[in-house]
């Protein structure tokens, strides 16, 4: 009777190596499936771009030649110096001239005007004897967003002219001046285009690797890949490295747009932005892998990978909302997701010039969501076809 002995097992150097050539084995199919799907491209290329412009210039708070109605009833030089400097900077433009206040709510009502100025009679008569003079300002406010940029800009506008008027200014005790920082046009685009870039990379990188392994599992390629000794690392991380290269390619395209097209600045440094890209996507490609795997079709999985990843980046991100304002438990839910944390990095990096020191909180975050990823994926992949 034989005694069987226990293979020694080989080196570790040459299990790395083994373990790397079926990584690379793995990714090398991926790659060939890419370069051979076309809606896997236009995915990770052609609709982040898209996104990024129709977004970019469709959201925007900023107020270009908005439709004003004027009552003048006091129709004197004084008056249309008025309305001449209320329009001469191009946000507003005199839509209508209603003959009497009363008209003002059907131009609201039939969208001719977003606001309106009536100026009394007696106008001018009360600013030549220093006397205060009213205006009466109606704004829209069926559009709360609007509204706001409509109130403080023509309050802006009016102090501008008054101000112009006093040839005798008084200094008052306490001058306070502001300065705007970071955005100083108060551009809805340098607000809005670091989200943008966001939200577009979590759903498109989530997309991607969410149809990658249930995809195959549909079309029984899986059994084929469990006749082979690749392990599930080995498959998770296999299929991972080609979509974070093609990420790469996506982010560097969509920043480079948003540069080009709405002027969105780099105040700080590119390594920080590219390790907080580069930890980004490989945390959205993992939970995109993860769904993959506990889906088991392309529909399913579709269908979770865009709620997974539009939802919480419009809502839970500080795109649109800032996270500080939203009650403690969204704000514990927020912090789950990795957009929460590279919506501050984009506008950190882009807008403020934040390096590492201030940024690393966020980087540790979105480097911890990664592993857990990855690890649920890894975990959850089974050598079977259920």
């Amino acid at each position: 009777m034989s005694t069987r002995h226990p293979t020694p097992s080989a080196p570790l150097p040459m299990r790395l190596r083994r373990f790397a050539r079926r990584t690379l084995a793995v990714s090398g199919k991926e790659v060939v499936h890419v370069a051979r799907d076309p809606s896997t491209l236009y995915i990770a290329l052609g609709m982040p771009v898209v996104l990024l412009l129709i977004f970019g210039y469709g959201i925007s708070f900023d107020l270009d030649r908005s439709p004003l109605a004027i009552v003048d009833d006091d129709r004197t030089p004084a008056s249309r110096d008025l309305v001449e400097a209320l329009t001469s900077s191009g946000e507003f433009r005199v839509a209508s001239r209603p003959e009497d206040a009363d008209d003002i709510d059907h131009a609201f009502r039939a969208g001719d005007a977003s606001a309106a100025v009536v100026i009394p009679p007696q106008f001018a008569d009360d600013l030549a004897a220093g006397r205060p003079a009213p205006l009466q300002i109606l704004v829209d406010g069926s559009d709360g967003a609007k509204a706001g940029s409509v109130i403080g800009t023509l309050s802006a506008l009016l102090r501008r002219w008054a101000t112009g008027l006093s040839s005798t200014p008084v200094t008052p005790p306490i001058e306070a001046r502001v300065e705007l920082l970071y955005n100083p046009g108060l551009r809805s685009a340098i607000f809005f285009v670091p989200g943008l870039v966001a939200y577009i990379l979590a759903l498109a990188g989530v997309l991607l690797t969410a149809l990658t392994i249930a995809r195959e599992e549909e079309q029984g390629n899986l059994e084929q890949l469990f006749a082979t000794p690749v392990g599930r690392l080995e498959v998770v991380l296999g299929k991972l490295g080609p979509y974070v290269m093609l990420g790469v390619v996506q982010a560097l395209l969509v920043l480079a747009v948003g540069a080009v097209a709405f002027d969105v600045p780099m105040m700080g440094s590119p390594l920080t932005l590219a390790v907080g890209t580069l930890l980004f996507l490989v945390g959205v490609l993992s939970q995109g892998l993860f769904i993959s795997v506990i889906a088991h079709s392309q529909q399913v999985a579709t269908q979770i990978g865009a709620l997974s990843s539009l939802l919480p980046a419009i809502l839970l991100s500080g795109f649109l909302f800032p996270v500080e304002r939203m009650p403690i438990p969204l704000q514990v839910i927020a912090s789950i997701f990795p957009s929460r944390y590279y919506v501050s990095i984009l506008r950190g990096v882009l807008l403020k010039g934040n390096g590492f020191e201030v940024l690393w909180p966020h980087m540790l975050a979105m480097a911890a969501f990664s592993v857990v990823a990855l690890t649920a994926a890894t975990r959850r992949f089974r050598r079977r076809v259920a």
